[in-house]
């Protein structure tokens, strides 16, 4: 009868990193999973833990004993297991030799290819336990952990000191040392509520006894919820909402075992200081959550996360209080200082500032975005935006000075955010200093874009500048490195052009960064780094489920406008959701076929006399109808609409494939025939190269 017990590992460390723990929770238990799996060992449900001093596996119904297994061995061929007078050859005798076996104990397998020797037992299972070693230690080598440390004179190594591990399957204790530590069954609960060992009976008991006796939240789901609610309850009881973000939740919930919010208070005099600055210290310095009213106003409180439940907690609140205190005098003593020198006052001090040794210092790159930034402007600018050029370049000019400020020193997460604010207070127009700040987006995938043309202009200025400089110096990505996230910026320049829907044309872009340069990019290098664009386009495409095909019919067709690739590869996307379409694209391609192969001079037109076949006229009636209509449509971007039009080609060049025969013996029908598909092959093709598309 098959037998399951649960099973219960737990190492107990010394405080683990608190961003990597969540990915170490997950990672344990996946590696576990997957050596029970690999063993054939049958297991139901697998609840990970994982707090500050801890990792642990809970599995549930695993069974005792592997299965037993029936092993095949094949052998050699009959036909050549034997000599001629019916003795056994020496590759014979090794086999069964090797099986443990007389060569009279060997089967015949039979197959469709022949017969041959084969050996045949049954492999009786192993014990659980007698794997459980071995898989946890799989595991545990395999974890993402950077840098492993020793502790003591022990050789082992890990991401923190291990000081005990708890091994039960069933009630049992497996005996065994994992990372130089002997496996028990007892457990320890909060370093400071309950610090002394505890008894666990049974792999079941591990998760409600550390929540009871051990004051310890071991399930991180739950503790993370837990936080999330107190969090959220006291900013409710001042009357407003707590941030909280996912990457922030996260760390907190990774920095305590028994959560208790409590709520603090700053004087409202720091209110005066830009909020993101406040904010700013106070997640990524202290881990406190900050509050909000209903307008998204910060109000003078914070949120903090102990990890103890204090008898006096107004203490431990003033305690916090004191210490939050100076950080946000630095702030607001950052933001007094910044403003007594014009943001523009700063800018010859980027000559100071080595931007990249073979392309110059950060002015010189803020020179060039400025160049190329007014030339994007000018070029997508509104009728209502006669300045867009000048206003690009005012943005441009000042996009970098904030990098020496005093607040971007200390918080170099709100570089462009101060140079905003600095800029709205030298009273520079508002787009202007909104676009200082919005050049740097997106961030990351996914990320919002700038709102206004100024913005847009110079973030893809400040891309461009760095994708051709380090594509000119020889320092284009290779492999997974990609030290100057050129990926990143190439995505990003990408996603602007194409989602502000800014019509420009990509080489010519690339072109003027390129001729901005200290060192020269010769038109090869240019034609790399537009590849390697189109590459992140192709990424691009393929995250919103664009089918491959339907990209490379577009590239083919080498549209440099990405707004404009984008038009034809909706439309071409449209098309290919027609019923029509699959037979069109493989008429597409047998056209492409025949015009290549055929050695003839084609013609640029038909001549309509030499018409002889009804199919014929029918076709070259319908491409004339069409044309005008296709190529208006295609002219003023209707792409989507040129190519609907086109499905009504179907049924005429199906019948022509029936009823005509192309390459015919007479010269003269043949070249009109070849001028008549070649005609057809550039309606069809005028959007994308749908002979691209796949065809069942």
């Amino acid at each position: 009868m098959t037998q399951h017990r649960d099973l219960l590992v737990e190492i107990g460390t010394e405080e683990l990193p608190p961003k990597a723990l969540k990915k170490l929770m997950a990672a344990f238990a996946s590696g576990i999973e997957d050596g029970l799996a690999k063993a054939d060992l049958e297991f139901g449900t697998v609840r990970p833990y994982a707090t500050p001093r801890r990792l642990a596996v809970h599995i549930e119904t695993l069974i005792t004993t592997q299965t037993d297994r029936l092993v095949e061995r094949r052998g050699p061929a009959l036909n050549a297991a034997f000599d001629d007078i019916g003795l056994p050859t020496k590759a014979t005798e090794g086999f069964a030799r090797s099986c443990g076996v007389a060569v009279e104990q060997l089967e015949k397998l039979e197959t469709d290819k022949g017969t041959w020797l084969a050996f045949r037992a049954t492999q009786p299972g192993c014990a659980t336990k007698d794997l459980l070693t071995s898989i946890i230690e799989q595991s545990l080598a395999a974890l993402p952990i950077p840098k492993r440390m020793r502790w003591g004179s022990s050789r082992v190594e890990f991401v923190r000191p291990v000081h005990w591990v708890v091994l039960l399957f069933g009630d049992e204790v497996v005996d065994a040392e994992i990372l130089g530590v002997r496996t028990g069954r007892e457990t320890r609960g909060h370093r400071f509520h309950h610090p002394a060992p505890m008894y666990l009976a049974e792999p079941a008991a591990y998760a409600p006894l550390l929540e009871t006796e051990g004051r310890v939240m071991p399930d991180f789901a739950a503790r993370r919820e837990a936080i999330y609610g107190q969090v959220q309850e006291k900013a409710v009881s001042v009357g407003g909402t707590a941030v909280i973000d996912d990457a922030l939740l996260d760390e907190v919930t990774a920095l305590v075992e028994w959560p208790v919010a409590l709520l603090g208070q700053f004087e409202e005099r720091f209110l005066s200081v830009p909020q993101e600055a406040l904010i700013s210290t106070m997640k990524g310095n202290q881990k406190y959550f900050h509050v909000v009213d209903k307008a998204g106003k910060l109000l003078p409180y914070f949120i903090t996360v102990c990890n103890i439940e204090s008898r006096n907690p107004d203490q431990v609140r003033a305690g916090n209080e004191r210490v939050i205190r100076p950080r946000l005098s630095d702030a607001a003593f950052f933001w007094e200082q910044d403003r007594k020198h014009p943001l523009f006052n700063r800018l010859e001090k980027l000559k100071s500032v080595v931007f990249e040794e073979k392309l110059g210092t950060l002015y010189d790159k803020t020179m060039r975005i400025k160049h190329l930034a007014g030339t994007i402007a000018e070029g997508a600018k509104l009728p209502l935006q006669p300045n867009a050029k000048a206003s690009a370049e005012d943005a441009a000019t000042l996009c970098k000075c904030d990098l020496l400020t005093h607040m971007v020193s200390e918080f170099p997460e709100l570089q462009g955010v101060m140079g905003r604010y600095y800029a709205e207070h030298d009273d520079k127009d508002g787009q202007v200093a909104q676009a200082i700040e919005e050049h740097y987006l997106p961030r990351h995938a996914g990320d919002a874009l700038p709102q206004n043309l100024y913005g847009q202009a110079v973030a893809i200025a400040d891309r461009l500048d760095t994708l051709a400089g380090i594509f000119a110096i020889g320092q284009a990505p290779s492999g997974d490195k990609d030290p100057y996230g050129l990926r990143r910026a190439a995505l990003g320049a990408l996603r602007i052009l194409i989602e502000c829907r800014l019509d420009l044309h990509l080489t010519e872009l690339i072109g003027v960064a390129a001729a901005n340069l200290p060192c020269s990019i010769n038109a090869d290098v240019q034609k790399q780094l537009y590849d390697f664009m189109m590459e992140r386009l192709r990424g691009y495409y393929h995250e919103q489920g664009i089918r491959p095909d339907i990209f490379e019919a577009v590239l083919a067709k080498d549209p440099s406008r990405p707004y404009d690739f984008d038009r034809r590869i909706h439309a071409v996307k449209a098309f290919r959701d027609l019923p029509e379409a699959e037979r069109l694209a493989a008429a597409n391609k047998r056209i492409v076929n025949i015009l290549r192969t055929a050695k003839d001079a084609i013609p640029e037109s038909v001549h309509e006399p030499l018409l002889s076949e009804r199919a014929e006229h029918d076709l070259f009636r319908k491409i004339t109808e069409l044309r005008g209509e296709v190529t208006g449509r295609f002219e003023c971007g209707n792409y989507e609409g040129a190519m609907k039009l086109l499905a009504s080609l179907r049924e005429p060049v199906d019948t022509f494939f029936d009823k005509v025969m192309v390459m015919v013996d007479d010269a003269a029908l043949r070249s009109n025939r070849l001028a008549l598909l070649k005609q057809l092959a550039e309606l069809m093709n005028h959007v994308a190269d749908i002979s691209k598309l796949a065809t069942a």
